[in-house]
C-alpha cells in the first residue's frame, strides 16, 4: 500500500513540475491582434517579439494593402515600439516606420505591394520580430 501511495504522489508531483515548466515557457498574456489595421484586414502572418509581444502583418483584399501592427503582450507603461513595413529588399531604413513611447501598439502602416515581396518588423524595447521576403504576390 505504501508503495502504490507515494508512487502516486511522485507521478502527481511530476506532472505539476511538468505544467509549470511549460506554462513558464509562454508568456502569461500573448498579444492577439485586434483589428488595430481596421475593418477588412486580415492576419497573414505573424512573428513573436521575444517574449514580450507579437508583430502582425495583415492584409485586405478590398483595398489591397497590407498593414503591419507591433503589439504588447499587455497593456502597461510606456515602452518603445516600433513597427517597420517596406518592400522586399528594405534597406537600412523602413520606408513605413512608427516608433515611440507606447503602452500599447505601434503601427498601423499601410502599404500597397501587389506581386511584390514584404519585409516587415516590429521591436519592443530592443527585441525584434518580423520576416523578410514574405507574402510575396
Amino acid at each position: 500500500m505504501k508503495l502504490v501511495k507515494k508512487t502516486a504522489v511522485t507521478l502527481a508531483a511530476s506532472a505539476t513540475l511538468v505544467a509549470g515548466a511549460l506554462a513558464a515557457g509562454s508568456p502569461a498574456f500573448a498579444a492577439t491582434y485586434g483589428n488595430e489595421c481596421g475593418a477588412g484586414y486580415a492576419v497573414v502572418n505573424s512573428d513573436p517579439i521575444g517574449t514580450k509581444g507579437t508583430v502582425f502583418l495583415t492584409y485586405s483584399a478590398t483595398t489591397g494593402q497590407n498593414c503591419v501592427v507591433a503589439k504588447r503582450n499587455s497593456v502597461g507603461s510606456a515602452v518603445l515600439i516600433e513597427a517597420g513595413l517596406g518592400l522586399n529588399p528594405v534597406g537600412s531604413h523602413w520606408p513605413k516606420y512608427d516608433g515611440d513611447f507606447y503602452t500599447s501598439y505601434a503601427g498601423p502602416l499601410y502599404l500597397s505591394a501587389a506581386d511584390k515581396c514584404v519585409d516587415w518588423m516590429g521591436r519592443i524595447s530592443g527585441t525584434e520580430g518580423g520576416k523578410r521576403k514574405t507574402n510575396c504576390g
